[in-house]
């Protein structure tokens, strides 16, 4: 799967290391009965999703493979068919 590079991306890292911090935002909060705080960390969670999908939607995510030509309906339908 490392030859893939499956998540090596800079989208990747930034999406996962933002909403890493949410986490522990909310998880020290929690500890703190602290609410405000929990839902800001959450926040910062989903803060860390939308940037990731937004950098991979602005081309810092995995590219297409060169390897790997896309298929065709028609050679979508002879595969199964036959």
């Amino acid at each position: 799967m490392a030859a893939a590079a499956h998540g090596h991306t800079p989208a990747a890292w930034t999406g996962v290391v933002i909403s890493f911090v949410g986490f522990c935002i909310a998880g020290v909060a929690m500890i703190m009965p602290n609410v405000v705080l929990v839902i800001a960390g959450l926040a910062v969670v989903l803060i860390g999703g939308v940037v990731g999908k937004a950098m991979s939607m602005a081309g810092m995510g995995r590219q297409p493979s060169k390897n790997f030509a896309p298929v065709t309906a028609e050679e979508r339908t002879a595969v199964t068919a036959g």
